[in-house]
């Protein structure tokens, strides 16, 4: 099994800034990629972002050059720089992971953290 923790969200205004944390624990040393997703008030949940272990990233168009993603493989971690917010931004921001398993990837999903972008 793996657990994910994440911290970070809240209440900024349009224009601001905030980081997310995603910690991995139980069973990491499987664990290949990454990530992010989103789920606004009646939309169904979307992918914001990814990385995997080598570094390799995607991101969503809505959000290429306003937001980052990295992760310290050593820590599990997983980080969702999110700068220029914008309220169509405001969502519960799930992080995102997957395993390696004999048959494929297992995903795994943290219990969400709300961001919300509002003046």
């Amino acid at each position: 099994q793996v657990q994910l923790v994440e911290s970070g969200g809240g209440l900024v205004q349009p224009g601001g800034s905030l980081r997310l944390s995603c910690a991995a624990s139980g069973s990491t040393f499987t664990i290949n990629a990454m990530g992010w997703y989103r789920q606004a008030p009646g939309k169904q949940r979307e992918l914001v972002t990814t990385i995997t272990t080598g570094g390799t990233t995607n991101y969503a168009d809505s959000v290429k050059g306003r937001f980052t993603i990295s992760r310290d493989n050593a820590k599990n971690t997983v980080y969702l720089q999110m700068n220029s917010l914008k309220p169509e931004d405001t969502a519960v921001y799930y992080c995102y992971s997957n395993r390696r398993m004999s048959w494929g990837l297992q995903a795994y999903w943290g219990q969400g953290t709300q961001v919300t972008v509002s003046s």
